[in-house]
């Protein structure tokens, strides 16, 4: 029971996160939840591919949660996730069967410059050109696309690409983290499926997983994460967008260090 506690808690922290940026929260559960398998003594083969997994299934529900929340507030854009979810499907389903093959460290690298550049942009918080808008249904599914390879490639929900993207377009940053909400569902569905499937032949898993994706840990997540996204995204509308955005790329640095402390120190 103490472990569903952690895992519980967890989930809180990801609802928070969710709910205040926008973001599933698979940059931070990842790390923890690495943690908390090994001190389980999970194998350490599979530590993190089984991390990876239950952290993108548990951004369907963060994103879920958080979503509604933005909605009630009006600052989420259907129409562009209706123009990058094509893109969003078939790259998520690559992304995710591509990563599941790859060793810990590999993946763990490849996770860290995911978001030390994804930090790097949303730090230097450069604006826009004021000509510059949304490219079109081509554009956005195509933005979709490689958004959702990386993201479930590096087992987020795509609001650390899809954020400064949508910055970089000119939309106004309350109105990009409610739609980066939505954007993370058909990741982590598309992602979550990939890693299933990639995690079947995988022996010495524990009980209750799912191919990479343990179910014990992702249920109490999802109580906590519905529990606080709400919270979250009440908060967002009170801060100022640059305290924000420093809050966005301060995490993505810690993130990225986390994981290259882990698998490379």
């Amino acid at each position: 029971m103490e472990w569903i506690a952690v895992y519980f808690a967890i989930g809180v922290v990801a609802g928070t996160l969710a709910g205040m940026l926008g973001v599933g929260g698979g940059g931070l559960i990842v790390p923890m939840m690495v943690a908390v398998f090994a001190a389980q003594e999970f194998p350490r083969a599979e530590l993190l591919h089984l991390a990876v997994g239950t952290s993108m299934a548990s951004i369907i529900f963060t994103s879920i949660a958080s979503s509604r929340a933005h909605a009630k507030r009006g600052v989420l854009r259907w129409d562009i996730v209706r123009g990058m979810t094509p893109g969003i499907i078939v790259g998520g389903l690559c992304g995710s069967l591509f990563a599941g093959s790859l060793p810990n460290r590999e993946l763990a690298l490849a996770f860290a410059l995911v978001f030390f550049v994804a930090g790097a942009l949303t730090v230097l918080d450069r604006q826009p050109a004021p000509s510059r808008g949304l490219p079109g249904w081509l554009g956005l599914a195509i933005g979709g696309f490689i958004i959702s390879g990386v993201s479930s490639f590096a087992a987020i929900g795509g609001a650390f690409m899809t954020i400064p993207f949508l910055l970089w377009c000119g939309v106004p940053m309350l109105q990009v983290i409610g739609t980066s909400s939505a954007v993370g569902l058909p990741i982590a569905i598309t992602g979550s499926v990939g890693f299933m499937i990639t995690g079947f032949s995988a022996t010495g898993l524990p009980a209750g997983s799912v191919g990479y994706v343990y179910l014990p840990a992702l249920g109490a997540m999802l109580v906590g994460s519905f529990l606080m996204a709400p919270i979250g995204a009440a908060t967002a509308h009170r801060l100022p967008v640059k305290t924000l955005k420093r809050i966005l790329g301060v995490l993505l640095f810690l993130f990225a260090l986390s994981m290259l402390w882990k698998f490379w120190h």
